[in-house]
């Protein structure tokens, strides 16, 4: 049911998938070292909705698609600044800000899945790089195990700071973000 003080801004499959990672990449993050089969199964989840998410990043509704949040690295410092000073202006869609950590935290998690692959393949000799162990030897396994492990560390400090700047947004600009990634509706911009 439309509201005339709110807007509709994320569409059922931007909420979908945002909250699927997140349940994936906590899955993913709690059985690492102890439950494989679960934690290959949580990585293999990323990857499809990764894959998703670039797809539809193209094809998807209006703030949904790239072009509509990314941003060149000066118009993101200055958006920086500006939400440090508490001046920054408020966005409809993802800020500066959000656009670069969408794609951050989108790198970070394709090369997470890349080289968990690719440790996997070497180690276990299973999944998609299975092939490719024997050309990576015990060096090589080692090598994508370790860049795994710091990758998915990175991606861990990228959800805190995104869940901080999130929270600086919600507070500025006085609109509960979470609740808007949910119900995919934002308060509507009013003058003043």
């Amino acid at each position: 049911m439309a509201n005339k003080d709110s807007i509709y801004v994320w569409d059922p499959l931007v909420r979908i998938f945002h909250w699927s990672l997140v349940a994936a990449y906590a899955l993913a993050w709690a059985t690492g070292d102890d439950w494989m089969r679960l934690h290959e199964f949580a990585g293999y989840t990323i990857a499809g909705l990764l894959a998703f998410r670039l797809a539809w990043g193209v094809v998807g509704t209006r703030h949904a698609r790239f072009g509509d949040f990314v941003r060149p690295p000066g118009e993101v410092l200055r958006y920086l600044k500006q939400a440090l000073l508490f001046r920054a202006p408020r966005a409809v869609g993802h800020n500066p800000a959000g656009g670069a950590m969408v794609v951050a935290l989108l790198v970070t998690l394709l090369l997470t899945v890349i080289t968990g692959v690719l440790a996997l393949g070497g180690e276990e000799f299973r999944g998609p790089a299975a092939g490719l162990a024997t050309l990576l030897g015990d060096s090589g396994s080692e090598f994508f195990e370790e860049a795994h492990e710091v990758l998915a560390n990175l991606t861990l400090l990228l959800v805190f700071a995104h869940v901080a700047g999130v929270l600086l947004a919600s507070f500025q600009h006085h609109e509960n973000l979470v609740r808007a990634m949910v119900t995919g509706r934002k308060p509507r911009v009013t003058d003043h």
